[in-house]
């Protein structure tokens, strides 16, 4: 066995081992080394052996002392001393093959050799650590599993009562039913008469603009024909200018007299200015004129004519003035009417958003928890897979160690059939070994008889010539 499938332990290792794991008590604080090894004792070695045994298989102490019910002895007292060391043998040999030693025998038992027992033992510690670590895996392993399955019990009860919360929110109550009906055909007319109303005003309102542009723009036209009336009227006082040709006298009568007018005129023009300052370009005119006023020395009549038709123009520039604030007056409230009618649409209108985004608001709400619940439920499905991997590997690890538990057990009628057949074997030989012990018992008789009556023979021989003498 130089290539093993476990670790070879030290003597020292393997003692002390034994005495914190396998004996208790007074066993563990009399083991001593040399009781095991060197020169061992052989109750102390068959009690190391039978203490493993309780552990790993749970056999009781008086089991190795029990005759087996089921085999007939014609006599069981020739096995008492041998039957303890027997039972021993018979369970070591069923427990070292599974630690991986194929070689015991029962010479093990009645004669130990040092090196075959710690060989022996480092493969049942090794055996015994390895099944202390599996059994506390298998022991989380199952407490994992139960665990595991309270878990998906729970999230499966959890996944049906979000199904019955979904299918509820998905379904609208019927006490609500015709309410939110009323809610949607009433929003659906408030804005179709919105929209109508706003369609309505607003032609109205842009037939009324475009009727004030045009108005607007038939009185931009006569003022500009007045402009260029005025225009023509220059052009006629200038080709008069050239005409004109009078005397010193008289035009220095004449200035003093257009120096009054033109006082006057510039009184007036004042007054213009301060009534109608919008229209300075129009009234500008009236510098242009007393200039030319003082440039003309002669035709004061015409001049005055020609001021008369200004004063006239003045006077329906006055009246489009008029006409033009009054439109603007109208263009101002019609502005007015629109801004009225805007603002009462914009109210409406965000009347009829605001209702719209509590509609969207609680439709995302809706959604944003249909979505909560979808995502708790694939989280549920996904811990629910996982959960169904863990038990489906559990189960493979079940049925693995089932399967190796029914080797254990063929391994154990193997064992047992083995041992059978020792007994059945050891009977044999016993009887056997019986019936040549009654025949050599029977011949020793037969011969000794015949030896006494030869020795009686020999003594009459030997009397009998004495006698003669």
């Amino acid at each position: 066995m130089d290539t093993l499938t476990f670790p070879r332990y030290s003597l020292d290792d393997i003692i002390s081992y034994l005495r914190s794991h396998i004996l208790t008590g007074a066993e563990a604080r009399n083991l001593v080394k040399a009781d095991v090894f060197g020169n061992p004792k052989h109750e102390v070695l068959h009690m190391i052996y039978m203490r493993i045994l309780q552990k790993v298989y749970g056999i009781r102490l008086e089991r190795f002392y029990m005759m087996p019910v089921n085999v007939d002895i014609m006599y069981p007292q020739i096995f008492e001393g041998f039957l303890p060391v027997c039972n021993l043998y018979i369970h070591m040999e069923r427990l070292l093959p599974v630690c991986r030693v194929n070689d015991f025998q029962i010479a093990d038992v009645l004669n130990p050799k040092t090196k075959r027992t710690a060989r022996f033992l480092s493969g049942i510690i090794n055996f015994v650590n390895f099944r202390e670590h599996r059994r506390a895996v298998y022991l989380e392993l199952q407490l994992n599993y139960t665990l595991a399955m309270e878990k998906r019990q729970q999230l499966e009860t959890a996944n049906q009562e979000a199904a019955a919360k979904l299918e509820k929110l998905n379904t609208v109550p019927v006490e609500h039913q015709a309410e939110v009906k009323q809610l949607t055909e009433s929003i659906r007319e408030l804005e179709q008469v919105l929209r109508q109303d706003y369609r309505r005003k607003q032609t109205a309102l842009q037939e009324v603009i475009s009727q004030k542009k045009s108005d607007i723009a038939e009185r931009t036209r006569k003022l500009n024909e007045l402009k260029v009336l005025m225009a023509a009227l220059k052009e006629e006082q200038e080709q008069l200018k050239s005409k004109i040709v009078e005397s010193p006298e008289e035009l220095k009568n004449y200035k003093e007299l257009m120096k009054e007018n033109v006082k006057k005129l510039k009184k007036s023009k004042r007054e213009i200015i301060e009534k109608y300052e919008a229209y300075r370009d129009l009234v500008e005119v009236l510098p242009s004129c007393q200039l030319e006023v003082q440039l003309y020395q002669k035709k004061m009549e015409r001049q005055r004519a020609n001021v008369e038709r200004l004063a006239s123009v003045l006077s329906e520039v006055r009246n489009l003035e008029d006409q033009l604030e009054s439109a603007q007056i109208e263009l101002k409230k019609g502005k007015t009417d629109e801004m009225s009618l805007k603002r009462l649409v914009t109210a409406k209108q965000e009347k009829l958003s605001t209702a719209e985004i509590r509609i969207k608001k609680k439709r995302e709400d809706v959604e944003q928890y249909k979505q909560a619940v979808f995502e708790y439920c694939n989280r549920v499905q996904e811990k629910r897979g996982a959960v169904y991997d863990k038990v489906t590997a559990i189960h493979k690890e079940i049925q693995q160690t089932r399967f190796k538990i029914q080797q254990l057990k063929e391994n154990a009628e193997k064992e047992e059939m083995k041992a059978k057949e020792i007994y059945l074997n050891l009977k044999a030989g016993l009887e056997k070994h019986h019936d040549s012990l009654i025949k050599t018992a029977e011949s020793y008789a037969a011969s000794r008889e015949d030896k006494i009556a030869e020795l009686k023979k020999w003594l009459l021989r030997v009397q009998t010539p004495g006698s003669s003498s």
